[in-house]
């Protein structure tokens, strides 16, 4: 996707199709596959300071951005088991910019990067194997409603290339 001059959203707003299709959603699960190396790549060779630089003006740094991707899609991941093994599960929405000050977000990012590594491995093997009538289920999420799994993993797949474009994004403006 290309970039925009709006440096919270360099590949645009969230957009999922009309109707999504199997071709939409083999494209979204590829692209969760991909995600962990490619931020790794984005990452790569980035000194401490760098790490502590907000991807853009009042925003986070890369450092909270890469704790809170591994936040993020490690509770996408657990509520794609839920909707999977329940039927239409409420699940809680939680306050990222409060996760992004908690005390570990001053980990170090491959703490993260290695997190989302294997639980894109293990989302990715379920979400290939999950059925026609599998993607039709989904959760009930306490501040969005009913979402099926379908427009979920949608919503992840663009998730994922966001955040990374905000890296890299960020990299080409300084220079890096």
């Amino acid at each position: 996707m290309p970039e925009n001059n709006d440096p919270r959203y360099p590949i645009g707003t969230f957009r999922p199709p009309a109707t999504i299709t199997a071709a939409d959603r083999a494209y979204a699960v590829q692209t969760i596959g991909e995600m962990p190396e490619q931020l790794r790549e984005a990452l790569r060779s980035l000194d401490e300071d760098q790490l502590n630089t907000p991807y853009r003006e009042g925003g986070w740094t890369v450092r909270q951005l890469v704790h809170h991707i591994a936040d993020s899609h490690m509770t996408a991941f657990h509520r794609f088991r839920k909707a999977l093994t329940e039927d239409w599960p409420e699940v809680p929405g939680y306050d990222e910019k409060a996760f992004a000050l908690l005390p570990d977000s001053a980990a170090p990012v491959e703490w993260s990067v290695a997190a989302l590594e294997g639980v894109h491995a293990r989302w990715v093997l379920m979400m290939q194997e999950m059925t026609e009538e599998q993607w039709q289920r989904g959760f009930r999420h306490t501040e969005r409603g009913r979402q099926k799994l379908e427009l979920s993993v949608m919503l992840y797949s663009w998730h994922a290339q966001h955040h990374v474009a905000h890296i890299t994004s960020l990299r080409t403006r300084q220079g890096w």
